[in-house]
């Protein structure tokens, strides 16, 4: 059957010159480059990613794609536009499943990036139940071994508030988020449909992560405008 107008075609992975005009972008970074290689970056970098998120949709969900253009409001870089893409979706859990390609190759993260405020009490309380905390910690610890980073978008520098400071596990304590990531450098597989299998690869490893927070933290409850 044929595809339909705009409907993405099969994953062959980014070419090249994905990655070249994410450099070229990163030492350009103003509005004439952007839009005289506006055709490049559609066909390039976007259109694979499209094709990526359509192949994963069954098993993930829909994506949303992040859009190019920086907020710069509140930012003393005035660049316009990022030197990266990237994809993301939520699980029925609450997790998150994300993808991303710049010019330093490919990346994939699961877990919760950023907590709301019930969610970090939920999650700093089954971190310090000792039935719980021991096997997030050993979770994390196996992730770390096999390669994969643990952060958050954000983290304290100290214990949080009624927290002991020398507590066992205030690595874990101190984050206001949880996930797993996985970055891999430019290569051959890079231009193949075999970079699906990365990206794939990184989420699934980041399961047991993910049903120990879907089952200890879950999404937030909290309304929207009080979430963050």
């Amino acid at each position: 059957m044929a595809r339909s107008a705009g409907e993405p075609g099969p994953f062959r992975g980014w070419s090249p010159d994905a990655l070249l005009f994410f450099e070229a972008l990163s030492a350009d970074n103003s509005k004439a480059f952007w839009s005289a290689h506006r055709e490049r970056y559609e066909r390039e970098v976007r259109a694979p990613m499209l094709a990526l998120v359509a192949a994963v949709a069954d098993a993930y969900g829909t994506f949303h794609l992040f859009r190019p253009h920086r907020d710069v409001r509140f930012s003393k870089d005035k660049s316009p536009y990022k030197t990266h893409l990237g994809a993301v979706t939520e699980g029925e859990g609450g997790e998150l499943y994300y993808v991303q390609l710049s010019g330093e190759g490919l990346m994939a993260a699961s877990g919760y990036y950023q907590m709301a405020a019930d969610q970090l009490e939920r999650y700093r309380e089954a971190v310090v139940d000792e039935r719980t905390g021991p096997e997030l910690e050993a979770i994390v610890a196996a992730l770390e071994r096999d390669g994969y980073t643990i952060g958050a978008h954000s983290e304290l520098k100290t214990a949080p508030r009624g927290y002991r400071r020398d507590h066992p596990r205030i690595v874990l304590l101190r984050r206001k988020g949880c996930i797993a990531s996985r970055s891999f450098a430019p290569a051959k597989w890079l231009a193949t449909s075999g970079a699906l299998g990365r990206v794939t690869g990184t989420w699934d490893a980041a399961s047991e992560l993910n049903g120990w927070l879907n089952a200890h933290v879950g999404p937030s409850t909290a309304a929207p405008e009080d979430a963050w």
